[in-house]
């Protein structure tokens, strides 16, 4: 078999997948996928040098590389792009299709995470899956799940949401099913962050604001029990309403992340030179909290480059969803929701990091430290960039067209 591998039957295989690319029914890119391609882009090399930046003296404290923490997100970044690849020529449609097979894994993903022995417990939580030297984290897989479930069902079911047995009920048994399980690890933020994204694109759907309110009753209520039931919970969430009544212990990240921050100034003290990663700075510098080194390096206009990028993201993706909106409603409600779920989840962090909200496990999308989570982002926003290339304006016809626009046009060709 090796040795009819050879040259020639090399080259003409490569040359039949190239012909069989250029086939595929993805049509040539928009500018709102170029737009958005270029964001997605900046926002992963501006992760890449801050992961270099913040890891690289947690590594040698632990007397490792100092290039080690950058090595494994570079890895996650190249494992990224191809996931980004792959989902911006998938038919957007073909994840109606996969939906099953997402939902079904991503069920069983999250309930073998919380077997002793299979998932791996860190900090008090079992959020992992180890695979050899990879871990992958079940309830990232659980956000794509959630996405895709509630846009099928919507456009499946578009002319009967004033029922609420047919697209409220399902979707939130799906929301209960999964922030369960994820409940079990437990992780309060990943189960809003989930209820978030069924939340949005029931909104966008057409479900009757008095069905979404149900779903803000019951998120209410279980958040309020998962803070009470768990005292670290409440002291963070106390800490957050008076930082100042426990500067050194539950108020320490808010008021030390606020503090980094606010030594950056306008300019920033430089690239590399931040204090909240050394020792007795700020804790979970690269994951939860890399906004707040951002603002201390890179200063006040670093930090709103960041947050121009994502703004810049909400509106091509929302702008991809309304245009979707006029040709298939499935991929405007799979474009609302990716969109949602990259920009739910960095105006929390960001929020957190200025101490406009509790401290959560959040991390900023394409640039905190973290594999699963970057491959997700990018799974996303090749969502995004595929639905963006279906949906080039298209041409007004000249029977509907306005009198100025026909008579600029000129007169019709003549018919032989």
């Amino acid at each position: 078999m090796i040795g009819m591998l050879t040259p020639t039957r090399l080259r003409a295989g490569t040359q039949r997948l190239r012909r069989r690319l250029e086939r595929s029914d993805v049509p040539t890119h928009t500018t709102l996928s170029i737009a958005m391609t270029a964001v997605v882009m900046l926002l992963v090399v501006l992760g890449l040098l801050m992961v270099l930046s913040t890891s690289s003296v947690l590594a040698l404290e632990s007397n490792d590389s100092p290039w080690s923490g950058f090595e494994r997100q570079l890895m996650w970044a190249v494992i990224g792009l191809g996931a980004f690849f792959v989902s911006s020529r998938l038919p957007y449609r073909r994840w109606r299709t996969l939906m099953p097979v997402v939902v079904m894994v991503a069920l069983i993903t999250l309930v073998l995470v919380l077997i002793p022995g299979i998932g791996t417990m860190t900090d008090g939580a079992r959020r992992w899956i180890l695979l050899g030297p990879v871990g992958f984290q079940p309830s990232e897989l659980a956000k794509l799940a959630m996405l895709c479930y509630a846009a099928t069902l919507l456009d499946r079911r578009g002319n009967r949401l004033d029922d609420w047995r047919l697209g409220f009920a399902p979707i939130m048994g799906m929301v209960l099913l999964l922030g369960i399980l994820v409940m079990l690890e437990p992780d309060l933020d990943t189960t809003i962050e989930i209820a978030l994204i069924a939340g949005a694109v029931m909104w966008v759907g057409g479900v009757r604001l008095r069905h979404l309110s149900w779903l803000l009753g019951v998120g209410a209520v279980t958040v309020t029990a998962a803070v009470l039931l768990f005292p670290w919970r409440l002291s963070r969430l106390l800490a957050f309403l008076n930082p100042s009544d426990d500067p050194q212990g539950a108020g320490y990240q808010t008021r030390q992340s606020i503090i980094h921050i606010a030594n950056g100034g306008v300019p920033g003290v430089g690239p590399g030179q931040g204090r909240s990663k050394w020792s007795g700075g700020l804790p979970a510098v690269h994951t939860d909290f890399i906004f707040s080194a951002i603002g201390e390096e890179l200063g006040l206009f670093g930090a709103l480059f960041v947050l121009g990028l994502f703004v810049g993201f909400a509106v091509i993706g929302y702008r991809v969803a309304v245009r979707a909106g006029e040709r298939d409603r499935f991929a405007m409600l799979l474009a609302a929701g990716a969109t949602s779920w990259v920009c739910f989840q960095a105006l929390i962090n960001t929020a957190m990091a200025t101490g406009m909200l509790p401290v959560t496990g959040t991390p900023l999308p394409f640039i905190s430290v973290g594999g699963t989570s970057l491959v997700s982002f990018m799974v996303a926003a090749g969502i995004l960039v595929n639905v963006a290339r279906h949906t080039a304006p298209r041409a007004i016809p000249r029977s509907v067209a306005h009198p100025a626009v026909r008579a600029a046009a000129g007169p019709r060709p003549a018919v032989t």
